[in-house]
């Protein structure tokens, strides 16, 4: 279900067809209205006019409406073309996820579909009056969607702003963050390493199809095994597999009419959000890279990346993430390895980034800052972290190019110590 919600928001089809058919039952129920009434009956709140006014105004709507819709759909291609370029191919889902664009679009089909159905009930004499109930309905419907076709311009151009784009890539990962934070109920955590050792009659599933792994349905695994039976997920969710690759261990094999565990976990042709938080930092750091590639050149978005990669791993590094194994009270075990650990959160964040700094001062201020931002952070709950955040920082000063004046050297270095305040962004 969570994961037919989640397409449902990436789709441009699914909404707008919906809202399609919410105009055409309208249609079918302001007729009906209409067709009940007598003739000179007068409805309250309701506009009157003669049928010939009505069909002009009704056939102007309709050609109205299906020909902003391709100027609507045009801008939205476009929208997705900028931000595959200027940040990353990654975040073009950020945009086709937008509830605005995708209403926008079904208001509008929505009012060309019930224009053109009660324009049949629009009959009779040119000065006969018109269907009151059904013409009201349809000027309300052009007047909501005209603002709503406002409201989408002024969204798409403050959408288009990198420092939105990051803003809501962060959300959507500190979401991800807080659903999969610590065990689930009646399950108790279990040391993996009593299952590094997986025996030789070990049923091996292998992987259906080749794709990103976006969801391991837990409880689905153990509703499908037997009491006393151990399953070892052989990848990790935000991970790619190939066909045939072993993707589920379980021993002792199930026997003849057994559940098929492999639908516990999905495997998309596209990475998604759904449990993967990693995959909020590779978008982040995507739109950081392109930023500073020579092309492009822009440390001002690079340093704003930084910024929002720790607003996110302050939520990751105090989140306690799922155990890597877990036991329900009927001894049934599901061991998940090769999940991401806090220390691999830290290094995918800074790794890439680090690298591709060079000579940009304040980009490298800006990661020393935040790292220091969150040593200070972490330290008193969570020291764990406090060797992976330092280290960082230490690559950091260890690659420092050696041909920046050394009252820029003196400076970077200076941020990395405990004197220095982490929130000092003015530069």
């Amino acid at each position: 279900m969570a994961t037919v919600r989640y397409r449902f928001t990436e789709s441009l089809f699914v909404q707008p067809t919906a809202l399609m058919l919410v105009g055409v039952v309208l249609a079918i129920i302001t007729t009906q209205i209409d067709d009940s009434l007598s003739p000179d009956t007068d409805v309250p709140f309701t506009l009157a006019m003669s049928s010939n006014a009505a069909t002009w105004l009704l056939s102007t709507v309709a050609g109205a409406m299906i020909t902003t819709v391709g100027v609507v759909f045009s801008l939205t291609v476009v929208s997705l073309q900028l931000a595959s370029g200027q940040f990353s191919p990654r975040v073009m889902r950020s945009f086709i996820r937008d509830k605005l664009s995708q209403r926008v679009i079904g208001l509008l089909v929505a009012t060309f579909f019930y224009c053109v159905l009660i324009l049949p009930n629009v009959s009779g004499e040119a000065t006969d009056p018109a269907p009151q109930v059904s013409l009201t309905v349809a000027v309300l419907m052009t007047l909501v969607t005209v603002i709503g076709i406002l409201a989408h311009l002024d969204h798409l151009a403050h959408g288009l702003q990198v420092g939105n784009v990051a803003r809501v890539i962060t959300a959507e990962g500190i979401r991800t963050v807080n659903r999969l934070e610590g065990a689930p109920r009646n399950l108790k955590a279990v040391d993996i390493a009593d299952f590094h050792v997986v025996p030789d009659d070990a049923l091996v599933l292998p992987a259906r199809s080749s794709g990103w792994v976006t969801q391991v349905d837990t409880a689905h695994l153990f509703k499908s095994i037997a009491p006393g039976t151990r399953v070892r997920l052989e990848t990790r969710i935000g991970a790619y597999i190939h066909a045939g690759e072993p993707l589920l261990r379980v021993w002792p094999a199930p026997g003849e009419g057994a559940p098929d565990l492999g639908q516990a976990v999905e495997i998309s042709a596209t990475r998604a959000m759904l449990q993967d938080a990693d995959f909020a930092i590779r978008q982040l750091v995507d739109i950081g890279l392109r930023a500073l590639s020579p092309s492009i050149n822009d440390p001002t978005t690079a340093i704003e990346v930084v910024l929002r990669l720790g607003t996110l791993l302050r939520t990751v590094l105090t989140t306690p993430l799922a155990p890597e194994g877990l036991e329900d009270p009927r001894g049934r075990v599901v061991v998940q390895p090769w999940n991401l650990s806090h220390e691999e959160f830290i290094d995918h964040a800074f790794d890439q980034m680090r690298l591709s700094t060079g000579n940009q001062t304040e980009v490298i201020a800006a990661l020393l800052r935040v790292l220091r931002m969150l040593i200070d952070y972490v330290e008193a709950d969570h020291p764990e972290h406090l060797p992976a955040l330092k280290r960082q920082s230490q690559l950091i000063l260890d690659s420092l190019p050696t041909d920046l004046p050394a009252e820029d050297l003196a400076r970077l270095r200076s941020l990395a110590s405990d004197k220095t305040d982490p929130a000092d962004h003015s530069r």
